[in-house]
């Protein structure tokens, strides 16, 4: 049994010394001395709180620490809400370039998306940059716009259809001897009378 343990310590005190020596390995990697090299100013923008509409433009500044000129080949965001617009031409030595990004503000809720930053710099080929934020809807703004549309819409009222032409005929009553004939009204659709039709009298 207390081979066992022992063994177990060796593998563990194995695998912590190998860990440790890749460790060192990785730090003692040197960048090359040739080559361009990228450095932002900063790598993610907090736009805060934004009202739906607003301005959804930022600007991330690079500079190429290098001695030769500094190409991004592709910049690439996270989605279709997020458009980035960058520097094409190369970056010379000593010289600055910016990545302008543009977020879709008419999407309401909180986001936080990444833009993806591909160049030939030696020491950071890869540089991925953030924008977060939260967008609302100006509350006060849309009940003033709501009351001003209601203000504008008018009542329709439904027309109501008269009936127009409507045709009598008259219907004779026998009467007795000394009485003179009665005539009655009957009602005759509009549908069954046609333009110029005489007054038809039944005896």
């Amino acid at each position: 049994m207390n081979n066992m343990k022992k063994f177990a310590l060796i593998c563990l005190f194995a695998t912590m010394a190998f860990g440790m020596a890749k460790a060192q390995d990785v730090e003692n990697k040197e960048v090359p001395a040739n080559g361009a090299k990228i450095t932002f100013t900063e790598t993610e923008h907090n736009y805060g709180t934004i009202i739906k509409g607003g301005n959804g433009d930022c600007e991330f500044t690079f500079k190429n620490e290098g001695n030769e000129p500094l190409i991004l080949s592709n910049v690439k965001a996270s989605c279709g809400c997020t458009t980035p617009s960058y520097t094409q031409k190369p970056v010379m030595p000593g010289e600055t370039g910016t990545i302008k990004v543009h977020y879709n503000t008419n999407n309401v809720g909180g986001f936080s998306k990444t833009v993806t930053v591909t160049s030939n710099a030696v020491d950071n080929p890869r540089v991925v940059l953030r924008i977060k934020g939260n967008v609302k809807v100006d509350e006060e703004a849309a009940a003033k716009e709501q009351a001003k549309s209601v203000s504008k819409e008018q009542p329709k009222e439904m027309l109501k259809e008269q009936p127009q032409n409507k045709t009598r005929e008259l219907q004779l009553q026998p009467a007795g001897k000394d009485q003179p004939a009665k005539m009655e009204p009957t009602r005759v659709e509009k549908s069954q009378v046609k333009k110029d039709q005489p007054i038809e009298i039944k005896k």
